[in-house]
């Protein structure tokens, strides 16, 4: 018996059935072991020796491949190929020798594609576990324990309210920050462009001012309103005729297949996709044959995959589609290895795979592969030039037409920022004098850079060269988690802690957040996975400079790493003000100065005269009084009395009524709306009780707490979207969102399930067939097969058509077989108690 162990339970199933009787193949689940998340699992001083230990969920499967590893003739390792991968690998094979359970033939298989071609060429093929690339995992996860454990307790003592830092997720986050300073640097210039509608036998176009008194018009060149209406009115005034008709022939190459990176980027732009969701759908669709790996940088594809996409292009259009010679493409990221093929369907001939987001993906991966081997789109470009009868003034209209579309047919590249295409122009020669049918002069301002999306700031990262494009999803879902970011109509702005934490690592540890720094780390560990460094050599020569930094920053007093955080940060908290006046100067008390402080819930602005002045604000408001919230009295409550104030503390903005101790407060939400007396009322009512509830004749509340909105039953929580909802939810709506928080935190009822759709009858036996949820995933039934739904498939998009091609291939295969059971042990005749003689009477 041959031992096949892979990571995931959905490629075991279907790679056993691939491999025939003598193999078993089963699954490792992911990773076994890891460092414990714990101080001291690296030791340094003992070269770098890691105490890795196995993850308790892994027992039972772990002991299910040691059990099979005892009598198995070859163990194959065939987990992902690439570096975690083999490290999978690796740690299995470590774990067996540990149990004494290794068989004596041990052997290394990887395949790019799930098919049954895929995997018997691979088993053809085998090799040795590359302690090179074993080496790079180990020095990468060294580097990353060492950053987070020796970096974090830095930031918990020294800057409270932190939560963590990491080698690769504290430079992204630089990335977004520095976007952010950028933007508020940034001043908006206006300027004008004046523009004429013109019209040529019935076809309207328009053309641009870009010529005004003999002189060139660029963009930025009319500054002012007056200056644009003299310009308007001197084309108004002017008759113009075509004095130029420029044509440029145009050429537009495909691009090359997608990458980890590539489609990450793409999917965000045109579906939608977070990079995470992006690639859990990307797994999907690898564990059911659908493409090849989609963790590679690489973008080149077999040549086998280049033949069968050129064959489907030519049947899809014709041979004019098709280039002579076979398209070869180089990575041109930072650090790319190119180890694997660029990510790709398994059959060029399907255009469809799985259902709902999967299809999605699928057809963007098909397309783009397909693209990549097409013709290259042929254009024109036109541009004319039509000048006033002085040649004082002039106007320029440009146009493009597809003579040719080549690729264009099937696929076109997203841009984040895509420019407006180019219009088309009617025909037109030397000499034409098109009508004039209106004239405007438009006011516009320059934008700042835009703040970074998924897909531009993966973009950025690969081209830097920070961390690599397999870790790029969690990376982002980091920051997410941590609250360092958050994200408004899918771009990335950093939160108050985001910022403050990028503050303090580039101001005492700036050497670790230096993107040429990242970039160049990533270059050692390639030549440790390349076999040109020792690994041990990479982390000494790291080690020896980061340790005796984080042991100088941990002996600074608070108050000095929060005066330094405040000379560093002035120009953001306090900006120059346009009267001239000093922007730290307190606005409660007219003499005191303003300054960053320290506090047990994280950093915010104070005056120096406290206590006497308490003035505060959030250290995330920049600025001043102009927009810290300031005291005010709202009014008072018709009920005590008492007067109601809006104040701001370190906390941000809230509302009080009464004074001292017996003071009752409430903060005001972000999306309050506009503060008045009756809201500050509302506010300082909750919890407001919305009712009984039917059945259990206990109070349903509703209120706001550290997460938000919330309604609350019998200590029970359902998760409100706004502060309005607060105020407005009556009792049936509070009824529905409870119990359906119930159901979606809690177990499924025992018995029946309902089925998750009804699909109708079978064609042929007219059996009802229906999706149900099962213990291991979705599956279809006509009451008498089973059929497990692929990864792909959503179950609530599966087809009546689909479902029966599901169930007739399971049907083909026969009944599953069943495990055969040792039969118990006769239990041996329980044997009568020998009678007992009687006991001799005592005389």
């Amino acid at each position: 018996m041959q031992l096949v162990v892979v990571e995931s339970p959905a490629k075991a199933k279907t790679i056993e059935g691939y491999l025939g009787k003598d193999y078993r193949v089963l699954a490792s689940y992911g990773h076994v072991r890891d460092l414990p998340p714990k101080d001291g699992s690296v030791h340094p001083d003992d070269g770098f020796a890691m105490d890795w230990e196995t993850y308790p969920d892994k027992a039972k499967q772990l002991k299910a491949i040691t059990d099979l590893a005892k009598t198995a003739d070859r163990l194959i390792l065939a987990t992902d190929p690439d570096r975690e991968g083999e490290a999978i690998s690796w740690h299995v094979r470590e774990v067996l020798a540990k149990k004494k359970a290794l068989p004596k033939e041990v052997e290394r298989v990887t395949f790019n594609a799930i098919t049954k071609a895929s995997i018997l060429e691979a088993m053809q093929h085998p090799r040795e576990l590359d302690e090179d690339l074993i080496d790079a995992y180990r020095a990468r996860r060294a580097l990353d324990y060492l950053v987070g454990f020796t970096l974090s307790p830095v930031l918990w003592r020294k800057l409270p309210g932190a939560r963590s830092a990491g080698r690769v997720q504290s430079v992204a986050l630089r990335l977004i920050v520095d976007r952010e300073r950028e933007i508020e640097a940034f001043k908006a210039q206006e300027y004008w462009s004046v523009t004429a509608t013109l019209e040529q036998d019935g076809t309207a176009f328009d053309a641009r001012l870009v010529r005004w008194k003999g002189d060139k018009i660029d963009r930025l060149t009319i500054g002012a309103a007056g200056d644009a209406e003299a310009a308007k009115a001197a084309v108004e005034a002017g008759r113009f005729t075509v004095a130029d008709v420029e044509t440029k022939p145009l050429s537009r190459n495909p691009p090359a297949p997608f990458t980890t990176s590539t489609l990450q980027q793409e999917a965000a732009r045109k579906l939608g996709f977070s990079a995470t969701h992006t690639m859990r759908l990307a797994q999907g669709l690898y564990e059911d044959g659908a493409i090849t790996y989609m963790r590679t940088d690489g973008v080149q594809m077999d040549g086998s995959a280049i033949s069968a996409a050129r064959g489907a292009i030519a049947k899809r259009y014709d041979a004019s589609y098709v280039p002579d010679k076979p398209r070869q493409y180089t990575a041109k990221a930072k650090n790319a290895q190119e180890a694997h093929e660029a990510i790709r369907p398994t059959d060029f001939t399907k255009d469809r795979a799985g259902s709902g987001d999967h299809a999605r993906l699928y057809e963007l991966i098909w397309k783009r592969a397909m693209a990549s081997q097409m013709q290259s789109a042929r254009l024109e470009r036109t541009t004319v030039t039509l000048e006033d009868g002085t040649g004082q003034t002039a106007l320029r209209a440009t146009g493009q037409v597809v003579l040719f579309p080549g690729y264009l047919a099937l696929y076109e590249e997203g841009r984040d920022d895509a420019a407006e295409e180019d219009a088309r122009l009617p025909r037109l020669g030397k000499g034409d004098a098109p009508a004039k049918k209106d004239v405007r002069a438009e006011q516009h301002f320059t934008q700042p850079p835009p703040r970074y999306s998924e897909a531009s700031l993966v973009k950025r990262m690969e081209e830097l060269g920070i961390g690599r494009p397999s870790t790029y999803a969690a990376t982002l879902q980091t920051l997410k988690d941590r609250d360092y970011v958050t994200l408004d109509k899918n771009r990335f702005s950093p939160s108050e802690s985001g910022r403050l934490v990028t503050a303090f690592l580039e101001r005492f540890f700036e050497r670790y957040v230096n993107f040429d720094y990242t970039a160049g780390l990533e270059d050692s560990l390639d030549d440790v996975s390349g076999g040109r460094m020792e690994w041990r050599a990479l982390l000494e020569a790291f080690w020896k400079d980061f340790k005796p930094k984080t042991a100088e920053v941990m002996e600074a007093k608070p108050s000095e790493v929060t005066a330094a955080l405040d000379e560093f940060l002035s120009p953001y908290l306090f900006p120059e003000r346009e009267d001239g006046s000093d922007p730290r100067l307190c606005p409660n008390c007219g003499n005191g100065r303003l300054s960053l402080r320290g506090g047990k819930f994280g950093a915010f602005v104070a005056c120096s005269n406290y206590p006497d002045c308490k003035y505060t604000r959030q250290f995330g408001q920049p600025g001043g009084e102009a927009t810290a919230t300031q005291d005010a009295v709202l009014g008072n409550d018709p009920v005590s009395g008492l007067p109601v104030e809006s104040k701001s503390g370190r906390f941000g903005p809230y509302v009080q009524l009464g004074e001292g101790k017996e003071a009752k407060r409430s903060s005001i939400p972000k999306d309050a709306g506009e503060l008045d007396l009756e809201l500050a009322l509302k506010l300082l009512s909750l919890p407001r009780e919305v009712g009984t509830h039917p059945e259990s004749g206990l109070p349903i509340t509703a209120s706001i707490g550290r997460y938000g909105p919330y309604l609350l039953h019998d200590g029970k929580y359902a998760r409100l979207t706004s502060t309005a909802e607060v105020f407005e939810t009556g009792m049936n709506t509070a009824v529905v969102k409870l119990a359906e928080a119930a159901a979606n935190g809690g177990r499924p009822a025992r018995g029946a399930r309902a089925p998750l759709k009804e699909l109708g009858k079978h064609p042929r036996t007219e059996a009802e067939i229906k999706v149900m949820e099962g213990r291991f995933g979705a599956y279809v039934t006509d009451g008498e097969t089973n059929a497990t739904l692929p990864k792909s498939i959503e179950p609530t998009a599966l087809t009546l058509e689909e479902a029966v091609q599901l169930l007739d291939a399971r049907a083909a295969m026969g009944p599953p077989k069943k495990k055969g059971r040792k039969a118990p042990a006769k239990k041996a005749a329980l044997k009568k108690p020998a009678a007992k003689k009687p006991t001799a009477k005592k005389k």
